[in-house]
């Protein structure tokens, strides 16, 4: 779909714990039309297997080759997915953007959050791409470089945004928008102009617990 002024019509977002609101990047890439969100359901009461299994449900639903796009816990949803799902279902899905992913694996991380520990350490058999923030209060950067690691992922520190969600104030979020087209979505010009204020990956400290987005 080069060039087109869509995302691309097989995006799927996963948002987080609560979900994610009107303001949130991804909600805003959902305006769009082409970029649908997967109903994970139980959102401020989410169970791993509950989630896994409406996942791989919406990935089942699909006649062609999707993007995931999560963000927050969606991206310990989609790890522990990729851990259990059939190589068959696996291969339908073309890339994941892996945004802010939480470490539940903190000794004080919310209770809900820890229903996802340990992260899996499995390497995704598909193109993905870890976002982290240096200042996210919910994971250290080093935390997130390590997620990237163990799942095969490239790692993008993109300085410091936070949780890298609303609160951020991120609009359309562009940048975010360029780097799903390095895995084969197709973002608008303006997007793709943006892909140059992207920061390769360095190492900080952030500690925290998790609170709604």
């Amino acid at each position: 779909m080069a060039g087109s002024s869509h995302i691309h019509p097989n995006c799927l977002t996963v948002p987080g714990l609560y979900g994610s609101g009107p303001d949130h990047w991804q909600s805003r890439w959902e305006r769009r039309g082409d970029v649908h969100r997967v109903d994970l359901g139980a959102w401020d009461n989410p169970h791993r297997s509950h989630w896994i299994t409406k996942l791989d449900l919406a990935i089942a639903y699909e006649r062609e080759p999707v993007i995931l796009v999560a963000h927050s816990l969606g991206c310990l949803a989609v790890a522990w997915w990729c851990a259990l799902a059939s190589a068959d279902r696996r291969g339908q899905v073309a890339g994941a953007l892996l945004v802010a992913p939480p470490d539940v694996e903190l000794p004080d991380a919310h209770p809900i959050l820890r229903r996802f520990a340990p992260a899996p350490r499995t390497t995704f058999p598909f193109p993905a791409i870890v976002v982290a923030s240096t200042d996210d209060p919910y994971s250290a950067i080093g935390r997130a470089y390590a997620f990237a690691a163990q799942w095969g992922a490239d790692f993008r520190d993109i300085g410091a945004l936070g949780h890298i969600n609303a609160d951020s104030g991120l609009g359309e979020w562009p940048e975010g928008q360029a780097m799903l087209a390095e895995l084969g979505a197709a973002p608008p010009d303006d997007a793709r102009r943006s892909a140059s204020h992207l920061i390769a990956g360095r190492r900080h400290c952030a500690g925290g617990t998790y609170r709604a987005k």
